[in-house]
């Protein structure tokens, strides 16, 4: 099953924007996303359409689970 962690901010515009991080770790934890997301808020390394991100909104991970199907 794929796990992709999904970290929700407030740009400074008020509008949402999300920063998605493929294959997170099962063992991820509530304190190891609060630091991450406060670095990025913190350190101002990311901007978007709608100005620098500025708040936490949120997040969240995203499981999805794939089953192939053989045709012929």
């Amino acid at each position: 099953m794929a796990r992709r962690l999904e970290m929700i901010f407030t740009n400074a515009v008020g509008r949402r924007s999300t920063i998605s991080v493929d294959n997170a770790r099962e063992d991820i934890t509530q304190q190891d996303v609060q630091v991450a997301m406060d670095a990025v808020v913190s350190g101002g390394i990311f901007t978007t359409s709608g100005g620098d991100i500025v708040a936490i909104d949120s997040a969240r991970i995203v499981a999805t689970e794939v089953t192939d199907i053989a045709v012929e």
